[in-house]
């Protein structure tokens, strides 16, 4: 997507050098509709300059820092030299992941979406989340219970979903514990294997959730949880463990969760 309006002063920008001249390089700016912006020389790199193209060529794709915008004179001043290496890295990042966002849009709605279409639909996640990208990773991990303040008809948040959890590449987190399991009764390890099916949710775990359940040395047992965030992943390893010590107590056994290993055994 790219945007109709202007950058604003002190904005970063990705763009595609396509002239240079003595004086400067002239930028098409990537993420702008037909905006161009110019890097005078003292601004392309530190300390003097005798020859500019010992520093870019054409076709180099750079990120720039927006000095100035006189949009009467229809002028974008940048410079490169301005932005340090971490700057740089994260711009392009973004802009790579906004590039992977736009192709998303078009498998969510076709090759032939309208632009009336594409914008009500991308201004809705740049409202709620700041970027198509970070829309799509959302709607990737929460469903469309991440859409639900968006204001989107519920066949756009469906075809949204549905495209992210195809294509969207989601981060995940791993936290682990382990439950101590004992019953004194004549059928204990019939209790015991239910308390364990119990702390694996009985096929009812969260769907953003990966739970396993394994057995370390008597009476331990690790719990291992794999989920988005640490919030859910934490919920869900204390909800695991809450049932399988239930589960055991009910059946006149003892239960106890630890979240380092106290057994010997590898």
């Amino acid at each position: 997507m790219k945007f109709s309006g202007w950058p604003e002063k002190g904005e970063l920008v990705v763009g595609e050098i396509d002239e240079i001249a003595d004086f400067g390089v002239f930028v098409d700016l990537d993420e702008y509709e037909n905006k161009r912006g110019l890097v005078h020389v003292s601004e392309v790199a530190s300390g003097w300059i005798k020859n500019i193209r010992d520093h870019v060529d054409v076709e180099d794709r750079v990120v720039a820092k927006v000095l100035e915008v006189d949009e009467d004179a229809q002028q974008i001043d940048l410079s490169i030299k301005d932005v340090n290496d971490h700057q740089r890295s994260e711009k392009i990042q973004e802009w790579k992941n906004e590039r992977k966002a736009d192709n998303w849009m078009t498998l969510a709605f076709g090759e032939d979406v309208s632009d009336d279409k594409y914008i009500q639909v991308a201004e809705a996640l740049y409202a709620e989340f700041g970027s198509m990208y970070d829309g799509f990773e959302a709607a990737a991990i929460h469903g469309e219970e991440a859409l639900e303040d968006t204001d989107l008809p519920e066949s756009d948040v469906e075809a949204i979903v549905s495209t992210a959890r195809e294509n969207v590449s989601v981060p995940y987190v791993t936290v682990t514990g382990y439950v101590d399991l004992s019953c004194p009764t004549p059928d204990g390890v019939d209790s015991i294997r239910e308390a364990l099916g119990a702390a694996e949710g009985n096929g009812e775990v969260p769907g953003e959730a990966e739970l396993d359940v394994s057995y370390v040395g008597s009476p331990e047992y690790r719990i291992r949880v794999q989920a988005p965030d640490y919030k859910t992943a934490e919920d869900e390893l204390e909800a695991s463990a809450d049932r399988a010590r239930e589960s055991i107590e009910t059946a006149g056994g003892t239960g106890s969760f630890h979240r380092e290993r106290e057994s010997d055994d590898e």
